[in-house]
């Protein structure tokens, strides 16, 4: 993550100055007082975990304020900007909602990566937007596959039998997200027999089921719609309340102190 102080209070000598935090805590360079270079590498963990670009105000001791609290002559203002390759959205299902998922998760940014078992839906023809296609047996293709905390997976298969295979071997996997699609009746089912067999109940309880947020979606495109609204509120660290709310009911600080990316 880079470091860049952006705002200062008159007399000081900053704006512009640099500091490189990494995910371990390390740092290399200054932002030339240490109130500030201490308060970045605090708030390190949590702009690494929204993986965002957003603008930290803080006062002259250091300590974070909101937009509307800062003042010109007493504030400063850095910008945190996260740099790391795209996070990888895995679809284990190249139905009409895995299609409708790759479609919009590729507009959001997301690296496409696709799993079936059925050659003549998983192909560079259906899903141009896709990085990586595999096709083959669920469980051949998934043990071993490579899944870190920047990946968010999504099972959407064409029934519990093959949502069960995949989330055997991917439900205690490090991913930063594991959703399942189904009824309440039919998702209960699957992961209690995995836990039967020996899950780690803990890995289970993660698991995004059923999947998505309550935006009443019935069409394949407004599932994904939904499932790409919880990832990313997971991926943001979002409320999932209506901006509307938000704006009239948070106090201090929200959306308007983060930076857009341009």
């Amino acid at each position: 993550m880079v470091a860049t102080v952006i705002a200062a209070p008159p007399g000081t000598d900053i704006v512009g100055s640099k500091m490189l935090v990494r995910p371990d805590g390390s740092s290399q360079g200054t932002l030339g007082e240490r109130a500030l270079d201490a308060a970045v590498k605090a708030e390190a963990p949590d702009a690494f975990r929204r993986h965002a670009v957003e603008t930290l105000y803080l006062d002259l001791a250091g300590a974070r304020t909101g937009r509307l609290d800062a003042r010109e002559d007493d504030s400063y203002q850095v910008m945190l900007e996260v740099h790391e390759r795209p996070a990888t959205l895995l679809i284990i299902g190249a139905g009409h909602v895995g299609k409708a998922l790759a479609t919009i998760g590729n507009m959001c940014g997301f690296s496409v990566e696709i799993v079936d078992d059925r050659p003549e839906y998983a192909n560079a023809e259906r899903f141009p937007e896709a990085d990586r296609i595999s096709s083959g047996r669920f469980d051949e293709v998934l043990d071993g596959y490579p899944i870190d905390a920047n990946s968010y997976v999504v099972c959407v298969t064409r029934g519990h039998k093959h949502d069960e295979t995949s989330l055997r071997l991917v439900a205690a996997s490090p991913a930063a997200y594991v959703g399942m699609i189904g009824s309440k009746r039919r998702v209960g089912a699957v992961l209690q027999h995995l836990i039967d067999e020996g899950l780690d109940p803990a890995a289970v309880e993660r698991v995004h089921t059923p999947i998505g947020l309550d935006i009443g979606a019935e069409t394949p495109e407004e599932i994904a719609v939904s499932v790409m609204a919880e990832i990313i509120r997971v991926r943001r660290g979002g409320s999932a309340r209506s901006m509307r709310e938000v704006s009239r009911g948070r106090p201090g600080v929200a959306p308007a102190d983060r930076a857009t990316k341009p």
